[in-house]
């Protein structure tokens, strides 16, 4: 070895390794629970345990499942038709409350012959988020996304077209002047794009609308919000709250980090506010002190009023969790931003935000899906939830009286559905983000 050569080099082998086994080539389910279940005796001792804990629960719950009667008219006859099925003493599900009442879990009192609005509600969310949530589809449908939430409002409550649209006009005047004017003063066409839309909608939908429904009523029928229930009243309340808590949430999470002492001061106040109280106190405020705050004589819907409480709950935890995705990024993305000449929203908008977002994915899906659970909680302030105020209602019919785990399991499986299919859309965002480790 040349001497050169023996400085640029750490280390030669100047012996021969030993002959080695050929790897392994096992490969099939043999591979997998060698792998997976019993690789070493701790995972084979836990793997038996749960094998046990397994076969319990299915000998202990199979029989009611497998008993279980779909077509009944109350829970006497569905008593009756196990005891001849399955003899005396053997038990069973009555299915046949879900396959009676199942209407009510999912709209609640909502009239029979208005069915179709709501059910296009549901269809028409999921063509509203389509573009949101999967970049490849055409831009174009965005259009539709920005209109949908006043088109729902519209087909669930019904009632005249007019003031839904000049609910529209109002943002479409607040966008132009904060287009207008924000090329002079960003605070300027903030503040007058704020500000003018509201004194509109305060001062100007009223008499228009008088005028419009005169002249040309256009309008379907009205259904109050107390014959909202189920999961129509459930989905209605965590849209609302997912779609206007996550931009809240970022606007406060920004205005905790800002060098502006009153806006972060503010910020941090609400925030910590928020978090530090439970969500049924904030429920109980919504049901029985927003009104004091009211001008007297103000009807201020009662489901808007959860909403509203429901999506500051919730964006008070986004704001966290987003700080959290900020406080993440390394510093050099900040300086990078400021090397470009970028100003505070472009920089924000195209470099801090979206890295922001990504990393924060995982804690805000979660926040999503504990707020759309959290939605159970209303019926503490009189509304009929599918947890417990359905269920309550339909116990308190005679024919149903003694039903119990079947509302929990039917309930509990449409929750899992709309929750799970949150988790794994979050999986595969984080999955087509991933670009970095590529």
């Amino acid at each position: 070895m040349s001497e050169t050569h023996a400085q640029s080099t750490a280390f030669v082998r100047d012996t021969m390794l030993p002959q080695m086994e050929p790897p392994n080539q096992q490969s099939g389910a043999v591979k997998w629970l060698r792998e997976n279940l019993f690789a070493g005796w701790f995972n084979t001792v836990l793997t038996l345990l749960g094998l046990a804990v397994v076969y319990w629960l299915v000998t202990h719950f199979y029989p009611w499942f497998r008993h279980g009667v779909w077509s009944a008219n109350s829970m006497a006859e569905c008593r009756t038709i196990i005891a001849e099925r399955w003899g005396e003493g053997a038990s069973g599900a009555c299915w046949a409350v879900i396959n009676e009442r199942w209407h009510q879990f999912l709209f609640g009192f909502y009239p029979p012959e208005l069915y179709w609005r709501p059910i296009a509600v549901f269809l028409g969310l999921f063509l509203a988020v389509a573009p949101v949530l999967f970049t490849q589809l055409p831009r174009q449908m965005l259009i539709f996304s920005l209109a949908f939430p006043l088109l729902a409002i519209w087909l669930l409550w019904g009632g005249s077209v007019w003031p839904i649209a000049m609910i529209a006009v109002g943002f479409g005047l607040g966008f132009a002047l904060i287009k207008t004017l924000g090329g002079q003063s960003v605070l300027l066409g903030m503040a007058a794009g704020i500000v003018v839309p509201v004194l509109f909608w305060l001062y100007a939908v009223g008499p228009i609308d008088a005028v419009l429904t005169q002249a040309l009523p256009i309008g379907l029928e009205p259904v109050a919000s107390d014959r909202f229930g189920g999961f129509l009243l459930a989905i209605t309340i965590g849209a609302g709250g997912i779609a206007l808590s996550l931009p809240l949430g970022i606007i406060l999470a920004l205005g905790r980090q800002s060098d502006m002492f009153l806006i972060k001061s503010f910020s941090v106040m609400f925030i910590e506010f928020i978090r530090g109280v439970p969500l049924i106190t904030l429920l109980f405020v919504a049901s029985l002190l927003l009104n004091y705050f009211l001008p007297p004589g103000t009807n201020f819907d009662i489901i808007l009023r959860v909403m509203i409480l429901v999506t500051l709950f919730a964006a008070a935890y986004i704001a966290e969790v987003i700080r959290g995705g900020l406080a993440a990024l390394p510093r050099g993305q900040y300086e990078a931003a400021d090397a470009l000449g970028l100003d505070y929203w472009r920089a924000q908008r195209l470099i801090i935000l979206p890295q922001a977002l990504k990393i924060s994915i995982p804690g805000i899906v979660s926040t999503f899906i504990g707020m759309f659970k959290d939605t159970t909680l209303v019926t503490f302030v009189g509304l009929f939830d599918p947890l417990k105020g359905i269920p309550d209602f339909i116990r308190a019919d005679f024919a149903w009286k003694g039903t119990y785990w079947e509302h929990f399991i039917f309930v509990g499986a449409i929750f899992f559905i709309l929750n799970f299919s949150m988790s794994r859309y979050a999986m595969y965002l984080e999955r087509k983000l991933k670009r970095d480790h590529r």
